[in-house]
C-alpha cells in the first residue's frame, strides 16, 4: 500500500484498499471466510484447518461480529424474551434477550449479572422509543426480571414462561414425595416410594412400559404423593383451555381443589405463586398462544452448546464474541468473491 505525505495535515497517509482495513494482517474476505467456517466448527479447528493461528480467528471472528452488531436493524422488533444462564460456577449468569418476531428470531443483547441494573442497560442502549414498540415479552419469574419489564415495557402483554411454571409444580410434588417417604420410613411401612422419583415428576406419555406398570401400582395405594401426581398430571390440562376465560376458571378450581387436600402442604406454596402471577400466566392466552419461552430454551441449548465449543477461552469477551456470532444472525459486509 502506498504511503503519501498529506499537504494539509502535513502527515503521512496509507492508501485505503477495499479488501482490508486499518493496519490488521487480515483481510475483510479472509475474516469472512474464517468467520463463516467459525459457525460450524470451533476455532480450534478452523485454525488447524487452514493452517492459521487460534489468535488469527479469533480475530477474524472479532471483526465480523463487531462489523454486524454495527450495521444491524434493529427497527421493528414486536416480541423479545429474556432469560439467563449460568456461564460459570458461582452463580455467575448472563442475561440474554433475544427477538422472538416470527420470521427473524436472533439473539439482541447480552450483559453480565441477572440484576435490575442489568436489564435497565438493555432496555437503555434499545431506546426509549423502541421499548415503546414492543408488544410482547416472555420471561421467567424472576423478581428482577419482572420489576424493569413492569417498568419499561408498561404497554406489552407480559408472557410468564411455562416452562418455570410446571418446573415449580414439580418441586413442589417432589417435595410431597420426600416428606412421605421420611414418614413412611418412621412408621416402617414399606418403602413404596423407593425409586420413584421419575414416575411422579415426568409425563405419563414419557414413560416407558416398566415404568407405566409400577405407575399404575402405586396409583393404588392412598398415597399422599400421588394425590400431589394426580393434581400436576390436572394441572397439564391449563395449557390446552382455549380462551383467557376458561382458563382463568380452570386455575381458580385447581388451586381450590388443591387448597381443600389439607395433607398437601408442600402444595400451598405453589398455589400462592399461582394465585399471585395469575394475570401473568393469563397473558399466554392472551397472545393467543403465539409466544413462549420455547423459543427461548432452544437459543439457551444452542448457546449451552457454544459455550462447550469455548471450553478453554481465555477471555469472557471471546465468549460473548461467539454467542453474537452464533446466535445474533449478524449481517456480513458484501465481498468480491465468496467461497462459501
Amino acid at each position: 500500500m502506498r504511503r503519501v505525505n498529506c499537504v494539509h495535515c502535513k502527515g503521512v497517509k496509507v492508501e485505503l484498499v477495499p479488501w482490508s482495513t486499518g493496519k490488521g494482517p487480515v483481510t475483510i474476505q479472509l475474516a469472512c471466510f474464517l468467520g463463516q467456517w467459525a459457525r460450524y466448527l470451533s476455532w480450534k479447528d478452523v485454525a488447524s484447518i487452514f493452517h492459521v493461528s487460534w489468535d488469527m480467528v479469533a480475530s477474524a471472528v472479532t471483526w465480523v461480529v463487531n462489523w454486524g452488531l454495527a450495521h444491524r436493524n434493529l427497527d421493528g422488533i414486536k416480541a423479545i424474551g429474556v432469560d439467563e444462564i449460568q456461564y460459570k460456577k458461582g452463580h455467575q449468569y448472563l442475561t440474554l434477550v433475544y427477538q422472538l418476531d416470527v420470521g427473524q428470531r436472533r439473539l439482541l443483547w447480552l450483559g453480565k449479572g441477572r440484576s435490575k441494573s442489568i436489564l435497565d442497560r438493555f432496555c437503555d442502549f434499545l431506546g426509549e422509543k423502541r421499548c415503546k414498540q414492543i408488544e410482547f415479552v416472555c420471561s421467567d419469574m424472576w423478581k428482577a426480571y419482572l420489576e424493569v419489564i413492569k417498568e419499561r415495557f408498561s404497554q406489552a402483554v407480559h408472557v410468564l414462561d411455562r416452562f418455570h411454571i410446571v418446573a415449580h409444580l414439580n418441586k413442589a410434588v417432589d417435595d410431597v414425595r420426600r416428606q412421605e417417604v421420611v414418614r413412611l420410613k418412621e412408621e416402617k411401612q414399606p418403602a413404596y416410594l423407593k425409586n420413584t422419583r421419575w414416575i411422579f415428576l415426568k409425563k405419563a406419555s414419557n414413560l416407558k412400559e416398566k415404568a407405566i406398570n409400577r405407575l399404575k401400582e402405586l396409583l393404588q395405594l392412598n398415597l399422599v404423593t400421588v394425590k400431589a401426581y394426580l393434581a400436576k398430571e390436572a394441572f397439564d390440562d391449563l395449557w390446552d383451555c382455549p380462551d383467557v376465560a376458561s382458563a382463568s376458571c380452570f386455575i381458580d378450581e385447581w388451586t381450590k381443589e388443591v387448597m381443600d387436600h389439607h395433607d398437601l402442604p408442600q402444595m400451598n406454596k405453589f398455589v400462592k405463586m399461582i394465585r399471585s402471577h395469575k394475570e401473568l400466566i393469563l397473558n399466554y392466552f392472551r397472545a393467543k398462544k403465539e409466544y413462549s419461552s420455547g423459543t427461548v430454551e432452544g437459543f439457551n441449548n444452542k448457546a449451552k452448546l457454544t459455550f462447550r465449543k469455548s471450553y478453554g477461552f481465555r477471555s469472557d469477551l471471546y465468549r460473548e464474541v461467539a454467542l453474537y456470532h452464533s446466535l445474533g444472525k449478524l449481517p456480513v459486509p458484501d465481498i468480491t468473491h465468496k467461497f462459501f
